[in-house]
């Protein structure tokens, strides 16, 4: 499972880097106006640190607008894809830049049917909203089980990106049904280095290391 970080803070993907992990980075304009930063200035920030895709999200709700912001997104670095949102002007545009060769990360997925029209016109990624899912009562994961099932069944090369992760248990539940990636944000990934017994275990090696310098 590929790994990307869902955000635009300069530092956490450098530090997740780092880390040696890191496959890809997901932003939305919420995330960038976070930073307080110009948005075309941020994802290139971006695209300098990390080789790999980098989803940068159209404001536009026509398709005309969407694919003019796709086009300009586009230019600033070749691994830039377009996150474009599930609806009728949505599918128009991934369609359009589909065929100009531009990638789309379909955004704002709840149904294994909306999933299935994002592959059909033609998104490279698409991008099931696993936690808000769980907020309104469904399970998120059954949902992008459902969805994995549908692209084996034909083939798709459309990916699958389990998105709105909000624990380290969403991780491990998008591996287990062989999810192609997660995006996930910074407090999640820094806790799924962590669990009490590792330290507890690195507590005691250092403490009968003491021991042993001592003699």
């Amino acid at each position: 499972m590929k790994i990307f970080i869902d955000t635009a803070n300069i530092d956490h993907i450098k530090e997740i880097k780092s880390w040696g992990i890191l496959d890809g980075v997901t932003t939305n304009p919420s995330l960038i106006a976070k930073e307080g930063k110009d948005f075309k200035t941020v994802v290139a920030e971006i695209a300098e640190i990390v080789d790999g895709p980098i989803s940068a999200e159209a404001v536009s709700m026509d398709a005309e607008s969407m694919v003019r912001e796709g086009l300009e997104l586009s230019q600033i670095h070749p691994n830039i894809n377009i996150k474009l949102p599930i609806c009728v002007d949505g599918l128009k545009a991934t369609r359009i830049l589909y065929e100009e060769g531009i990638d789309v990360n379909m955004t704002l997925i709840f149904s294994p049917q909306q999933a299935l029209l994002a592959a059909k016109a033609g998104a490279r990624y698409v991008s099931p909203f696993v936690g808000r899912l769980d907020d309104i009562g469904h399970v998120g994961m059954d949902v992008v089980a459902d969805i994995m099932n549908i692209f084996d069944n034909y083939d798709f090369d459309t990916e699958v990106i389990a998105a709105s992760i909000r624990h380290p248990l969403h991780v491990a539940q998008a591996a287990a049904i062989g999810v192609d990636i997660a995006t996930i944000p910074y407090d999640v990934l820094k806790k799924m280095v962590s669990h009490p017994k590792t330290d507890e275990g690195i507590d005691k090696f250092l403490a009968d290391w003491g021991k042993i310098k001592k003699h």
